[in-house]
């Protein structure tokens, strides 16, 4: 099987088209609709996943309580849109320091991505699509990406050496 690479354009270059795509989407009312997770790719495409089961919001509203007990000062946030170099990703949790929001705002989709990442893995999830998103978040600028696995068992994670 052949091997295919597919060169992302910097993530910078990337953040009008996702800032300007976000915003026609969230002013969309046929998408407000919509229950499930909403994400773009690098070509403004929409992708959609249906809404995650109980235990994926259960082990997420975990992460936000010891989250908020135990790193105060900081803002937690669920479903984080962040502008990557792949298109909008939401980040299942997302951790910002106050010099972090003073710097990104209140604005709609960060430019990008806060401190920590937090994905909640779903059993649709595959090792490459965690891999991807783990680099993207790291690209766009986290300090640290936590995936959460089924039964909470938490990974941390630092961005690698080049």
């Amino acid at each position: 099987m052949a091997t295919l690479t597919i060169e992302l354009p910097p993530q910078s270059a990337q953040t009008s088209l996702n800032m300007r795509r976000w915003a026609e989407l969230l002013a969309d009312p046929e998408l407000a609709k919509f229950e499930g997770r909403i994400e773009t790719d690098r070509h403004g495409h929409i992708l959609m996943s249906p809404p995650p089961a109980p235990n994926h919001g259960s082990l997420q509203s975990e992460i936000v309580y010891l989250s908020r007990t135990h790193m105060l000062h900081s803002r937690i946030i669920t479903e984080c849109p962040i502008s990557t170099a792949d298109g909008v990703k939401a980040a299942d949790v997302a951790w910002a320091s106050p010099e972090c929001l003073r710097e990104l705002g209140d604005l709609a989709c960060f430019p990008r991505a806060p401190e920590i990442c937090v994905e909640v893995l779903s059993p649709s999830n595959t090792e490459a699509e965690m891999q991807e998103k783990m680099a993207l978040y790291f690209d766009a600028s986290a300090q640290e990406v936590w995936f959460c696995g089924e039964f909470g068992v938490m990974s941390f994670f630092g961005p690698r050496a080049a």
